[in-house]
């Protein structure tokens, strides 16, 4: 079984780790007790969690075959005179889109603005984490 320390628990939701034990005191999300007294979070009720605290889709999802989006507030924005970079930072990560300068132009992206970054893909390469600190997680 894999367990997680708050401040794992904290980094995996985007969120910090004053927020998760605020969730863990009105028993939002369940935690246990290590050996050393530390709380920790079962892996799977955290994914559990995590599944249900995923914002519903933006309404234009209905409309797409696209399940995978992230929104944040854009970054950056790079413009030459055909194409544009555009940079969204969406929770803890950050999405980068090459488009045309035309779409950014009529989308009116700029710092600041709030953007949905949609991603279809039928390549997903998938890797496991490396393995945490032997403090943080149990395998069983």
């Amino acid at each position: 079984m894999t367990t997680y320390r708050i401040g794992e628990a904290a980094d995996l939701l985007g969120v910090s780790a004053d927020t998760i034990r605020r969730w863990v005191d009105a028993g939002r999300l369940a935690a246990g007790r290590d050996e050393h007294g530390h709380r920790i979070i079962d892996g799977a009720d955290l994914a559990g969690f995590a599944r249900a605290q995923a914002a519903d889709p933006d309404a234009g999802a209905e409309f797409s075959s696209a399940r995978n989006r992230l929104r944040g507030i854009v970054v950056d924005v790079r413009k030459d005179a055909v194409m544009a970079q555009v940079d969204i930072q969406a929770g803890p990560f950050r999405v980068v889109s090459l488009m045309s300068r035309e779409a950014v132009d009529e989308l009116d992206l700029r710092v600041g603005s709030v953007a949905v970054a949609v991603i279809k893909s039928t390549t997903v390469v998938v890797e496991r984490a490396a393995s945490a600190p032997a403090r943080g997680r149990s395998a069983g």
